[in-house]
Formats: structure tokens, sequence, C-alpha cells
């Protein structure tokens, strides 16, 4: 199983070595860390990691702001670790996508779970927006049978059961997916 990559964002040097500390003895592969959310930001773009722990309080950029912009370019999970668990933060961290959210002061047995999860919550998102891609190319090759099947209708007379079999047929005993013969046909039409 390929491992994930994760970066860590904190302006404290001595939480960055804690956190990659407690991630290496997991076996997690940390590729990357910055010390504000400017440096996450570009980080991110050149890494591409899978999860990013993220400081909310941090110079130039903050990890909300940052964490927002990085989600715009990229489909890596977010944690933030935070000293601060006011609503007024959680509500900014939900409406930036965030994944999890972790107050500090920060330990093995909190933060394990919380890169598990948000690693899987990962997952599942790649996995749905390839399942949406699919059902998006299924639609269109549809729309696109549907049309042959049209011009047959006009051209040929076929009633709409007839002009679909005939597509069929020709799929089955040629052994090409229905959509080439859609195709095929539409392309003979604009001859």
């Amino acid at each position: 199983m390929k491992q994930s990559k994760i970066m860590v964002v904190d302006d404290e040097p001595i939480t960055r070595f804690d956190i990659k500390e407690i991630l290496k003895e997991k076996n997690y592969q940390v590729v990357g860390e910055a010390k504000n959310g400017e440096e996450a930001i570009k980080e991110a773009y050149e890494l591409d990691p899978d999860l990013i722990l993220m400081d909310i309080k941090m110079p130039k950029v903050d990890g909300i702001k940052a964490s927002s912009i990085i989600k715009e370019f990229s489909s890596c999970s977010i944690l933030l670790l935070t000293a601060y668990s006011d609503d007024e933060y959680i509500d900014q961290a939900k409406k930036a996508g965030i994944n999890a959210y972790v107050v500090k002061p920060v330990n093995e047995k909190e933060l394990n779970p919380a890169v598990e999860i948000a690693l899987q919550q990962r997952a599942n998102h790649l996995k749905m927006h390839k399942k949406i891609g699919k059902l998006e190319e299924k639609i269109k090759e549809r729309k696109i049978i549907e049309k042959a099947k049209g011009y047959l209708m006009d051209q040929q007379g076929f009633t709409e059961e007839n002009a679909y079999r005939n597509m069929q047929k020709e799929s089955m005993e040629h052994h090409i997916p229905l959509i080439e013969i859609a195709n095929r046909i539409l392309a003979s039409h604009s001859k």
C-alpha cells in the first residue's frame, strides 16, 4: 500500500518537531513542513501531500485562510491542530472545508485517530470523484446514443425500439461498444 504523504505547518519549531516525531513513529511519510500559511500554500502546491496538519494562528497567512486557498488546487485533507476551540474558529474551519480539528496540546493517542480519519476522508472523496466522473461519461454517452437513435428514427423511419435494437444488433455482431456505433451513425449523418 502506498504510504501517505503528510506535511506539518506550525510557526513553533518545537511543535513541528514533536508532531513529526509522532507521525514518524507511526510510519507516516512527512514530506515537508512550513512555518506559516504562506509557506504552506507554496509547499502544498509543490509537494502535493495527502494530508496537511496545520496550526491556525500563524504569521503572514493564518491556517484557515491558507487551508481554503490550498483546497482550491489540492485534494488533500487538512487537519487543524490549534490551541483555539472557539465556535468562531470552528465555523471558519467548516466553511474552509477542514477535515478534522484537534485542540492542542496534542498527544499520540489523539493525533493518530484524527490522522487516520482525515486520510480516509480523502480516500472516500477521491473515490466519489472518480464515480462522478464515470457517471458523467455515461450520461454523455447516453446522449450520443439517443441522438443516433433519433437520427435512425428520422432518416430510416424506425420506431424508437427498432432503432435501438438495430444499434444493439450491430454492436453485438461486430463486437463494438454501442457508443462507437452511435458515433459512426452520427459521423455518417454529418457528411
